[in-house]
């Protein structure tokens, strides 16, 4: 089974010609290499671009060892590139494990022959750090695990029952390929210690290595609950009766950032248009990994389908914050009360923003108030979304809000414009 991840491929062939270098980023195992080597390479050669125009290499095979070094790397490729003066495609995937392999880019951009494509896997490619070594000379596109639209387009079926394989087990692909649930959590597990968890410790040389398995424990367990880290140290010294400053918690909390585990979503003051730092939500970028690291305990499907719903937020581009809005309501006795709302999501991306709430389910008014509370405050004219667990038809309600399904925003990629 191929899934297709067109979205990806659009993105690099969008890229081609830009003079830039095309910078894959994304978390293990969610297909990168893949993309390259597979997908991309068949669309350049449907294209008309021949085999012996295309140098590929997987830095990471040990084969490929002696072109870690930056010079012998550069030296392969010239001699490779022919004086027909035509375009040559150079893939390396895991390009950080080259010395010096920032310099190595610079220098293939030198060439005008040449559409460079890279790939990697932890902190030395997040867009930050592409900025800062590129200065306007990189293209990021990142990877994510596969969508529930993607997962779905392949295997289809009743609905309700491929959300619950895809909320339980994540959208790894190698994942969605085992035929059963042992192999599925087996792969999950050792992905998580043996890989993900493992590369972290190593790479960050962390003395303390119960203490990061911890900490994300308690990040897995508190998916889409506010917390800092002065509260997760707290929390360390109170239940587990040990001592990690909360200095040290923000170090780790970056690392697992940095290896594309965890995404944070900062608090947003609506009314006020600046960022309270108080507090952050912690959303996982795979669920299938989250429940490895919870031993699939805990599969709360409200506080699961908030984390979907941010992740396919951020797979369509958008930038999202948890949004804080002040409103005021009268008591019991008629006095006006001021109280801190809050959105769950804030989404923007280029003039575009959108206001949405997760809701599995509203029973009766007294939720349904609850729920649009937050969006009834909002002065704005930006467009107002309530996301439900339930299988409804789209509609919007007297308020002008868009009432929306989960699985219909999920498999419709322009389902926000209804």
């Amino acid at each position: 089974m191929i899934f297709k991840r067109q979205i990806y491929v659009e993105k690099l062939v969008a890229g081609l010609g830009n003079g830039l270098v095309k910078i894959v980023t994304g978390g293990r195992r969610c297909g990168k290499s893949f993309l390259l080597f597979n997908l991309f390479h068949s669309y350049l050669i449907s294209h008309g671009v021949s085999n012996d125009h295309i140098i590929e290499l997987s830095l990471d095979d040990r084969k490929s060892k002696p072109l870690r070094n930056p010079d012998a790397l550069l030296a392969y490729i010239d001699e490779r590139i022919g004086k027909d003066g035509g375009t040559y495609y150079v893939i390396l995937d895991e390009v950080q494990l080259v010395e010096d392999f920032v310099e190595v880019l610079l220098s293939l951009m030198h060439n005008p022959q040449l559409e460079v494509y890279v790939s990697g896997s932890n902190s030395r490619f997040l867009s930050r750090d592409v900025v800062t070594e590129f200065r306007g000379r990189g293209d990021e596109i990142r990877v994510w695990p596969l969508s529930f639209a993607e997962y779905y387009e392949e295997f289809g079926g009743d609905r309700a029952l491929s959300w619950r394989e895809y909320y339980t087990f994540g959208g790894l692909p190698q994942v969605t390929l085992f035929p059963d649930h042992e192999k599925k959590i087996e792969y999950l597990r050792n992905l998580y210690e043996l890989t993900y968890l493992r590369d972290i410790i190593e790479r960050n040389h962390l003395r303390n290595a119960e203490g990061m398995r911890q900490l994300v424990q308690i990040l897995s367990s508190g998916i889409g609950s506010s917390t800092n880290p002065k509260r997760i140290s707290n929390t360390f010294k109170t239940i587990e009766n040990v001592a990690i400053s909360h200095n040290t918690i923000k170090e780790y909390i970056a690392n697992l950032q940095d290896a594309f585990l965890i995404e944070e979503a900062l608090r947003y003051d609506v009314k006020g248009r600046k960022y309270i730092g108080t507090e952050s939500k912690y959303y996982f970028i795979d669920m299938g990994i989250r429940g490895a690291i919870l031993d699939f305990r805990q599969q709360e499907e409200t506080h699961i389908m908030e984390n979907v719903i941010y992740n396919e937020l951020r797979m369509r581009g958008f930038l999202v914050d948890v949004g804080m809005i002040e409103a005021w309501k009268k008591d019991k006795v008629n006095q006006r009360v001021r109280r801190n709302l809050e959105i769950d999501f804030v989404a923007n991306k280029g003039s575009q923003r959108y206001y949405i709430q997760s809701a599995f389910a509203i029973s009766d008014d007294e939720k349904k108030e609850q729920e649009e509370a937050s969006l009834m405050a909002i002065r704005d004219a930006f467009k107002r979304v309530v996301i439900l667990r339930g299988d409804i038809m789209p509609y919007h309600n007297d308020n002008g809000f868009l009432i929306i399904g989960l699985l219909d925003f999920l498999l419709n990629p322009n389902s926000l414009d209804w």
